[in-house]
């Protein structure tokens, strides 16, 4: 069966700084139209960083869509659709942190809003970390973490980490690591 969709029309709506909203009419496989509502976005990445203590790097700040501080870990938008992902989590990490990696290997993509928004996140797990100063954008309060990996399962598990990329990172790094892969 056949289940793409294809576009016919495209009408922008709104561009911002960081999403545009554009009105589509889609042809359906039954051939009736519907109207399909997206959010372009460049993307991000976030990264799992973890300690040689087991502790992952995290950050608590406020998210203003939710009115309430997130736990999360460090975590940011591409600066274009062009940037490279794993550039821009090594800066993202440094810019949150402080931390750099010698080690930063993809834990895989993940489409967070699939029914309305094209983002991407790219995932990553740092090792090897070295730390200096923090440098986050002047827009950007947060404070940083260290919780120890099982224990951010757990808060996981528990609804207390709600994060959806934090979710699948930390889930993903334990299990990595449980096999001996990280």
């Amino acid at each position: 069966m056949n289940l793409t969709e294809k576009q016919l029309t495209k009408e922008y709506i709104y561009e911002g700084r960081i999403i545009k909203l554009r009105r589509d009419t889609a042809l359906l496989p039954n051939g009736n139209t519907a109207t399909r509502e997206v959010v372009e976005h460049n993307g991000g990445v976030c990264v799992a960083a973890l300690t040689e203590n087991d502790e992952v790097l995290m950050v608590r700040q406020f998210r203003y869509p939710y009115s309430e501080v997130v736990l999360e870990i460090p975590a940011g938008k591409r600066d274009s659709k062009d940037e490279d992902p794993l550039a821009c989590g090594i800066r993202e990490l440094k810019e949150e942190t402080g931390a750099t990696a010698d080690k930063l290997i993809s834990l895989g993509e993940l489409y967070p809003t699939p029914g309305y928004c094209g983002e991407i996140i790219w995932m990553f797990a740092a090792t090897g970390l070295t730390f200096g100063e923090q440098c986050p954008d002047e827009d950007e309060f947060l404070s940083v973490e260290r919780i120890p990996l099982q224990k951010a399962v757990e808060m996981i598990l528990n609804g207390e980490i709600k994060d959806a990329k934090t979710q699948a990172a930390v889930l993903k790094l334990k299990l990595l690591k449980d096999s001996g892969k990280i």
